[in-house]
């Protein structure tokens, strides 16, 4: 998660297991604590709501119910941090649930290689 490498190497292991919205939206909250402009704030989070959160969206991510309900509610006035509860909530499945399978994943291997081979060039 710290590399862009290792994001995008993760982000294709998990597309496969058709489970890539959950890097989609934790990038997505990311880019959003970055923003200070309110009325971007606003219109970043209602599309990450729109994207991740709505359970009309066909990317929506799974999050318990006291999550989603205190995210409705403070969709009035969104933060920067809005959506930090799910973030960690989807950040700790991927985590336990996810990452594990990605680290013995031919996609992790071959990450792994091809590190391996550019710093015996260097």
């Amino acid at each position: 998660m710290l590399t862009p490498a290792g994001r995008n190497a993760f982000r294709e292991f998990l597309r496969t297991e058709f489970s890539e919205e959950n890097m989609l939206f934790w990038m997505a909250c990311e880019e959003l604590k970055k923003e200070a402009n309110k009325s971007i704030i606003e219109e970043k989070a209602r599309i990450i709501y729109e994207d991740y959160i709505s359970i009309l969206s066909p990317k929506e991510v799974s999050l318990d119910s006291r999550v989603r309900e205190v995210i409705n509610r403070n969709m009035v006035e969104p933060s920067q941090h809005i959506f930090d509860d799910a973030q960690l909530q989807i950040y700790t499945l991927m985590h336990r649930d996810s990452y594990p399978r990605f680290m013995n994943s031919a996609v992790y291997k071959d990450l792994l290689q091809s590190l391996s081979e550019k710093s015996a060039e260097a």
